[in-house]
């Protein structure tokens, strides 16, 4: 249409000023809302790349550190260019100068810390030119939009004092009179006013030659006279006098900052323009979080969507397409029935290639990519007008001319319906020819139609790709998704029947439709059911290999974390090891030495004894570390040890609650076992035992005839009790003090621990009745305290 540009109504038709209403929604200043609503794609792959790094800069940016403070600014450029020529600049535009050179600090300093690192926009931010200094003086001096600070000039804070103290002295002699009772009946109020910026009393008008002084006003009634009595017309006078100083300061003081603001004008000027620039960049990146938004890939050449949603549809109701266009096939036939997408998958789009080319991110999952158009051209909708006497099909052939005008290799051509408003079979001809055109010019088509011929032609032609909007045959519903190289059907029939229509006009209708299009018809049909079960195949097999696919992670997972746990674990042992080995080696040496030492010191029995004691803590500790290096099988958790066979009397096990060796010496009727270990004896449960394979109990000690057991036999210096109940550690005590008598040992100690003193008090009861002790005490401190009794023996 030549009466505008038909490039420019192929952007209202496809909606791109909704977009940008949406994008000046998310810009704080007014500059930066008028510069979105007037933003247009553009045709240059390199700056379309740039715009689209800018937004992807500042939605980086967003995430680490927040939106930068942009409110208030308001463009000064014409103030500024004011001032510049020797004008002097009001209160509130120097204000509006001060915000402007606050917003660069601030802005300037967003960039303080390098979380993200270096972005494209980094020098938007390095460029801002802030004047901290013009910045608090404006302020400093302006604290109102009609007022000016004291502080502002020390000639402005005298004149002000000055004002203070001679309108003091005015309201003191006029506050005499009206205090005055001579003048009581005088006055019409004892009041002090002003009128013409000077003080004055109400008088009655019958008294007015009762206070001598100058009438400056009446009341409407005439009854009051407002007089400036004598004594306060010197101190008025000198009052209208400061103030006309302080006006003439003031206009001083401003035409100061003016000329200020004049001398750093260019700055400022640049200031407004890089923070109405970045306000629009960050604006992109709040509609990218916005819509959920992705950058595009800039292709060479063709449209790919992954998941692509229309940005003006509910998200939660939008149902997205996911297509390719331009690449292995330069056209796309789309069809379908009404009102099933195909007008809307036409505008997403073409929609979504504008976006990009304005540096804005398309609501579409990673993946997708457009190539740069320099023109995007859309039929689209009915036009018809009866003003211009234009039909539906005449306002399409109008809008097609002008496409085919404009179009050329690097063309994006959207047709609704092509063909359509005429003669079937002519429309669907003219619509082939058209795209066949359109292909020869090198460009990109997408095109809606309900014409068979248009989805025979794109079946048979090379480089064209048949599409369609799915159609639910169940529910008679559209389900709005577009399946690429499936010519759809119309359901034209369906969808009749839905609204109501008498199903014997339906049949008569399918007899009528010609033998090949009903065949034809058929044939898409089974295609359709034969892509359903595909679809139902394929989604199946998906799922199966995500799932063999997670567990394959999760069992490389284990085995590194298995691998890793192994490691460290052997390293541990044998570090471990090395460390009980040494400490073993130097217990040794520590107690060897201790024994020469002893050797030399000590008479027979003191040295008997103490041989006796040492050679015994040297066994216990080389016992305790050749235990200690003894391999200790890793328990899994939660795994329950169980015996291979029922245990027998003279089989060796485990206590499983302490991890201690006993022998089995009697297996008793209720099931239970009686267990020793050293000289201590306790009962257990099978289920509380761990049956030991190849260990063998201890061969039995000797007995000589006469009873007299071997008295060099080594009895440790202490014993403990702990764990034991009380009538078994009794009688292992007594043990224990008969064995210690016979090694010769002067002092034992018995350790029962503190718990509840049950254990303690039946050991001492025990004690006390003992003829091989001599006395008995608590341990003292470093000994065990009450957790021990010292013996000593007879």
């Amino acid at each position: 249409m030549e009466i505008m540009n038909f490039y420019e109504k192929s952007l209202n038709t496809l909606e791109l000023p909704a977009v940008l209403k949406l994008l000046s929604d998310e810009a704080v200043t007014v500059s930066a809302k008028e510069a979105a609503a007037m933003l247009q794609p553009s045709d240059n792959a390199s700056e379309v790349r740039h715009r689209l790094e800018e937004t992807s800069a500042a939605k980086t940016m967003m995430v680490v550190r927040g939106s930068p403070s942009l409110s208030g600014i308001k463009d000064v450029r014409p103030s500024i260019n004011r001032a510049d020529l020797g004008g002097a600049l009001n209160t509130r535009e120097l204000l509006d100068i001060a915000r402007v050179l606050q917003c660069s600090r601030l802005v300037k300093g967003y960039l303080a810390d390098d979380t993200v690192g270096k972005t494209c926009i980094d020098h938007l931010f390095h460029a801002l030119r802030a004047n901290r200094f013009l910045e608090e003086k404006i302020s400093s001096s302006i604290t109102g939009e009609d007022e000016i600070s004291d502080s502002a000039s020390p000639e402005l804070a005298n004149l002000r004092r000055k004002i203070r103290a001679t309108g003091a002295r005015v309201r003191d002699s006029l506050q005499k009179i009206i205090s005055s009772p001579s003048y009581a009946k005088v006055l019409q109020e004892p009041i002090i006013t002003m009128r013409s910026d000077r003080f004055v009393v109400p008088v009655k008008a019958e008294c007015k030659g009762a206070i001598p002084g100058l009438v400056h006003d009446m009341s409407a009634s005439g009854a009051t006279l407002f007089i400036e009595p004598m004594a306060a017309v010197k101190a008025n006078n000198e009052l209208r006098e400061l103030a006309a100083k302080e006006k003439a300061e003031i206009e001083r003081i401003l035409a100061e900052l003016s000329a200020d603001c004049a001398e750093h004008g260019d700055d400022i000027s640049s200031d407004f323009v890089l923070l109405t620039q970045l306000d629009l960049i960050f604006a992109k990146a709040k509609l990218s979080y916005k819509l959920n938004c992705q950058a595009p890939e800039l292709r060479e050449k063709g449209v790919i969507l992954r998941k692509a949603r229309h940005p003006l549809l509910d998200p939660a109701k939008a149902v997205p397409i996911s297509l390719e266009l331009g690449e292995d096939f330069d056209t796309l036939v789309i069809t379908g029935p009404n009102t099933g997408g195909k007008t809307v998958t036409l505008k997403t789009i073409g929609l979504l290639s504008l976006m990009a080319q304005c540096g804005l991110h398309i609501p579409a999952d990673d993946g997708s990519g457009v190539p740069v158009f320099r023109h995007i051209l859309a039929d689209i909708g009915d036009e018809q007008s009866i003003e211009q006497n234009l039909s539906t099909f005449s306002a399409h052939m109008t809008n097609i001319v002008n496409i085919l005008k404009e179009c050329d290799d690097s063309s994006l051509l959207l047709f609704d319906e092509l063909g359509a408003g005429t003669d079937p079979t002519e429309g669907a001809a003219l619509a082939i020819a058209i795209i066949e055109h359109a292909r020869s010019l090198g460009a990109v088509i997408a095109a809606t139609t309900h014409y068979s011929e248009l989805k025979v032609y794109a079946t048979t032609e090379q480089g064209v790709q048949n599409a369609s909007c799915e159609f639910d045959v169940e529910t008679l519903r559209p389900t709005y998704k577009l399946l690429v190289g499936i010519p759809g059907k119309s359901n034209a029939f369906a969808i009749s029947g839905r609204l109501g229509l008498d199903s014997r006009i339906i049949e008569d209708a399918g007899k009528r439709v010609g033998t090949q299009n009903a065949s034809f018809e058929a044939t898409i049909e089974k295609l359709e059911q034969t892509r359903l079960l595909l679809e139902r195949d394929r989604d199946e097999a998906a799922r199966k290999l995500r799932e063999a696919e997670e567990n394959a992670k999760k069992a490389a997972f284990l085995r590194a974390e298995l691998a890793v746990r192994l490691e460290k674990a052997d390293e541990k042992s044998r570090k471990e090891a090395e460390r009980i080995i040494s400490e073993a080696r130097r217990a040794a040496e520590e107690t060897f030495s201790e024994l020469d030492e002893m050797r030399r010191r000590a008479n027979e029995q003191e040295e008997a004894q103490a041989v006796n004691e040492a050679r015994s803590e040297l066994r216990r500790k080389l016992n305790e570390s050749s235990e200690k290096l003894k391999p200790h099988r890793q328990e899994i958790p939660g795994e329950e040890k169980k015996s291979s066979r029922a245990v027998r009397v003279g089989d060796v096990v485990e206590i499983i609650s302490i991890g201690m060796k006993a022998e089995v010496i009697e297996a008793n009727p209720d099931g239970t076992l009686s267990l020793r270990s050293g000289m201590m004896t306790a009962r257990a449960k099978q289920s509380e035992v761990f049956l030991l394979e190849g260990a063998q109990s201890k061969p039995k000690r000797k007995v000589y005839s006469t009873g007299t057991a071997v008295r060099t036999a080594a009895v440790a210096p202490e014993i403990d009790l702990r764990g034991m109940e009380s009538l078994e550690a009794v009688a292992t005590a007594e043990m224990y003090i008969d064995s210690a008598v016979m090694a010769k040992l002067k002092s034992v100690t018995i350790i029962h621990g503190k718990g509840t003193g049950a254990l303690r008090a039946a050991v001492q009861q025990m004690l006390k009745h003992n003829k091989s002790v001599k006395s008995f005490r608590l341990g003292r401190y470093g000994e065990g305290e009450t957790g021990v009794t010292v013996v000593e023996l007879k």
